[in-house]
């Protein structure tokens, strides 16, 4: 009788684990995050989602766990193992896991989602999105600013809408100060576009051999290719993207377009552990201070003062409405 009574307990117990976040009995907030195909270390999306996690654990008290996923293949079980172990916040990290986590989140309603960089409409969902196009305006501005040959390079991980705001706004901040600006584009694709850093690296090459003196990339992992074509280039810069990517190559990274995945990874869980969790969707653009430029610590004095002025004015601009991007 007590072996079948302690086997009901067990059932019991893991009954609840899969309903969800109100039949967890834990004192702190715990965190389940699934990274992107990059994994960490790719001075990118993911470095910059592990940076908000590490905030949150030492300013607040909460605990995570994080995976990375091979491919796109392992996004429904890692979502699904988090989810049903019980954990109060289980986020999804990349638009490319929107199908995978729309599907988790409505099998466990009992239990928080966080999608960044997709849109999710489910009750027990909030949905971070960027406006990419804003931060890449304001880099692209420099970049037309700056630019010698008056070709710039972009560098995205697939041709997709997605990436192509980061196109688009390069492309739209460039011509903002400079209409002889012309940008050439290509993708990564393949198997891993997102980590890929050797065909990248051709890809940089190829660009500037055609002509581009500035390349700036929204390609995950796969970017590191081109911060390595810049170190052996001679007349050759970078812009980086997502986190801070200026120390990479010093001198000749001239900024990074900051996607703040941390601020907004943070505030999340901050909002969670504050009982004030909603589903929806949250825009963290320039005015918000979900997209910014570095502090230029290695390239102020070779942009000068008065680009400097100019890019200031231009980020005021964007945010009173004057320019739109």
């Amino acid at each position: 009788m007590k072996k079948v009574l302690g086997l009901i307990m067990v059932l019991l117990v893991l009954s609840a684990c899969g309903r969800g976040r109100e039949e967890v009995d834990t004192s702190k907030l715990r965190v389940g995050i699934v990274l992107g195909t990059g994994g960490l270390g790719d001075k990118s999306f993911n470095d910059s989602a592990y940076a908000g996690l590490l905030r949150a654990r030492d300013e607040l008290g909460a605990e995570f766990k994080y995976v990375e996923p091979a491919n796109v293949s392992e996004f429904d079980q890692f979502l699904d193992d988090y989810a049903s172990a019980g954990y109060d916040l289980v986020v999804g990290v990349g638009f490319d896991m929107e199908d995978s986590l729309r599907k988790t989140a409505q099998n466990y309603p009992g239990v928080n989602f966080v999608i960044v960089d997709a849109v999710v409409e489910e009750e027990n969902v909030t949905s971070i999105v960027f406006d990419e196009v804003e931060g890449s305006f304001i880099v692209g501005a420099l970049a037309g600013m700056m630019t010698e040959t008056d070709k710039l390079g972009f560098i995205g991980g697939l041709d997709i809408s997605f990436i192509n705001r980061f196109r688009d706004g390069f492309e739209a901040g460039a011509k903002h100060v400079n209409p002889e600006a012309e940008v050439m584009s290509l993708y990564v694709g393949g198997v891993n576009p997102f980590n890929d850093p050797a065909k990248a690296k051709e890809q940089a090459i190829s660009l500037n051999k055609s002509g581009a003196d500035i390349i700036y990339a929204a390609a995950g992992g796969s970017g590191r290719g081109v911060m390595d074509a810049v170190a052996e280039g001679e007349k050759l810069y970078a812009i980086g993207v997502d986190s801070n990517q200026d120390g990479d190559v010093e001198g000749k990274v001239i900024t990074s377009m900051l996607k703040r995945v941390d601020n907004a990874i943070y505030k999340t869980i901050e909002d969670s552990i504050n009982g004030e969790f909603k589903g929806g969707v949250t825009v963290f653009g320039l005015e918000e201070g979900g997209v910014s430029i570095t502090d230029l610590k290695f390239t102020r004095e070779l942009i000068g003062e008065e680009r400097l002025q100019r890019l200031e004015g231009i980020q005021e601009g964007i945010i009173e409405g004057e320019i739109q991007p």
